[in-house]
């Protein structure tokens, strides 16, 4: 059995930040799939949000404000307003550990509009603010690389959590093809989102909901997945993101006709309205044939910005451009379709990341979450453009820091280890002895299509249902899924298959809570029930697996400053 201190799984910027909180004082790992330079935070990048006042007098209130009403008025308050006090401090921190921001003329960091924002206040490193920030805490991890061990490329398999106490976990050494029991007295979750589940994302291949899915395993509720955010601007059959940076510089979307069709949608933002109304928007141009050539894809136009501005600001947005469709922004307008993009929904945290594990408040003695795999719920039902990198920061030191003072007192939880590692070891054995005939190719193209139809960015009753029904179906062929590497080191289609499993079995809980939320509010957008309805919905979403099936229970939302008010852009 493997022992750390502090173990932290995942490597994005909510784990390394964690990280570097605990590994002073405490024997500290990070447990990643992917090498942690290849994080899935490095993706994001358009900017980090924060009330410095630098390109425009600014406030931690509007702040909280802009967030708060963007979340359709569905995050709790006091989670908010911690994140938009501590974001300036953040933003120092990631400077003096050598993030180069981009600077105006006076040398101060330099910030831009983003959407729902009502003020300059996405701090930003050209068009790769997500790659610059994770490469400067990934060195800070090498300056500690004495107090902190990586594991790179093991691949989590369960948790172990018994009696309201995390023990430890399950994981799978890559390669070596080994399973390992790993105990700790501390288990920080950072593993990140899953929008794989969908055709078109901007998700990374390894966002496909492990972590997620081993807490809801563990008996742990799952919070408010109905919620998943499309980005307008992916490119168009590929999903990549084209950041919201390339609106904040002043792109416009145009439809079929020619037609900057925002003014329609959202007058007083435009292009910069929040991104469930802007892809919303998109959709209703596409599905009303205005789409570009009376097909399922617009524009984004960048050409009025001239190549000087293009280059420095938005190079990796052009380059995009050039490496997967062979348009140069600076001559032509990409082609967009909205892409899955975020999940608001995860596993619920109070706002020092302790895991809840009801509707109660009660907190799992040893466990921690940050960044998209949690819910703190500071983006409710729809989460502001910049919001992510600074969650992932705020709440990745706080639990951090909260770590380092339960670990101060607390010990190692008995785990049997024979027993745990037999669990896994029983289940791994089953999916490469099956003789199964279905491709999980086939069905992982099949649940990606049947979400993308029927459980997108418009939902209805009849759409939900047919889309429970498919994931019924698919579930039944998965387990007759067949897998031809029958080898244990370094088997990919053995991780993913494990992936697919974690795909339908959060897909169904989106669906489920989607169909059970009749009302619209924030990326959650019912056909059926297109308004919001504050007197019956305003609950968050508990899941939890009870024998073999889902049970929901509700817990209210924390409102402090802002009552809920209609949302008008």
């Amino acid at each position: 059995m493997i022992k750390h201190d502090i173990i932290i799984v995942g490597s994005g910027l909510a784990g390394m930040q964690a990280a570097l909180e605990v590994c002073k004082d405490f024997d500290t790992a990070i447990i990643t799939k992917v090498y942690p330079s290849r994080s899935h935070s490095g993706a994001a990048q358009g900017g980090i949000a924060a009330s410095l006042g630098n390109a425009s007098e600014d406030s931690w209130e509007d702040h909280m404000y802009d967030t708060v009403k963007g979340s359709d008025f569905f995050s709790d308050q006091d989670a908010v307003e911690i994140m938009v006090k501590d974001a300036p401090g953040v933003i120092r921190k990631m400077e003096h550990f050598g993030c180069v921001f981009s600077r105006t003329e006076k040398g101060l960091i330099a910030q831009r509009w983003f959407g729902g924002h009502s003020k300059q206040r996405a701090c930003y490193a050209a068009d790769r603010t997500g790659h610059a920030l994770l490469h400067v805490l990934h060195e800070q991890t090498f300056k500690h690389a004495k107090n902190i061990k990586i594991y790179s490329e093991w691949y989590l398999m369960s948790l172990i959590v018994k009696d309201g106490i995390c023990r430890g976990m399950v994981v799978y050494n890559i390669q070596k093809g080994k399973l390992e029991v790993m105990q700790a007295k501390t288990i920080i979750f950072c593993t990140g989102g899953y929008g794989r589940a969908y055709k078109i994302t901007s998700n990374a291949f390894a966002s496909t909901g492990d972590g997620i899915v081993a807490a809801y395993h563990a008996g742990l509720p799952l919070q408010d997945m109905e919620f998943v955010q499309f980005h307008p601007t992916g490119l168009f059959a590929q999903g990549i993101l084209i950041s919201e940076a390339a609106r904040g510089e002043g792109g416009h979307l145009v439809n079929g006709k020619g037609e900057r069709f925002m003014e329609k949608y959202a007058s007083a933002k435009m292009e910069l309205a929040p991104r469930d109304i802007v892809s919303r928007s998109e959709q209703t141009e596409i599905n009303e044939g205005r789409g570009i050539d009376g097909k399922d894809y617009l524009h984004i136009d960048l050409r009025h910005l001239g190549k000087e501005k293009i280059i420095e600001r938005l190079p990796q947005v052009r380059q995009l451009g050039i490496d997967f469709l062979g348009l140069d922004l600076i001559d032509d307008p990409l082609p967009i379709q909205p892409t899955a993009h975020y999940s608001m929904g995860g596993i619920p945290t109070d706002s020092d990341g302790h895991v809840l594990s009801d509707e109660k408040g009660t907190k799992v003695t040893g466990l921690f979450a940050a960044g998209e795999c949690s819910c703190v719920s500071v983006h409710g039902a729809n989460r502001l453009g910049t919001n992510s990198l600074l969650e992932a920061l705020v709440f990745g030191e706080r639990a951090g820091k909260a770590a380092l003072t339960f670990t101060q007192n607390a010990e190692f939880h008995d785990v049997n280890e024979q027993e745990e590692s037999n669990k896994v070891k029983n289940k791994v054995e089953a999916i490469l002895n099956s003789n199964g005939k279905e491709s999980i190719n086939d069905i992982r193209n099949e649940l990606k299509e049947n979400m993308t139809t029927n459980c997108g960015i418009y939902r209805s009753k009849d759409q939900l249902e047919i889309c429970l029904k498919k994931l019924n179906d698919l579930k039944a062929r998965f387990k007759k899924g067949k897998i031809t590497d029958k080898g244990f080191v370094f088997n990919s289609e053995l991780i993913e298959f494990i992936e697919l499993g974690n795909m339908l079995e959060f897909s169904e809980i989106i669906a489920r809570g989607a169909l059970r939320r009749e009302e619209s509010r924030g990326a959650h957008a019912r056909t059926d029930f297109q308004k919001r309805d504050d007197d019956k919905w305003l609950n968050h979403t508990l899941a939890f697996k009870k024998d073999g099936e889902i049970e929901f229970r509700f817990k209210p939302v924390v409102i402090t400053k802002h009552q809920p008010e209609e949302r008008k852009y």
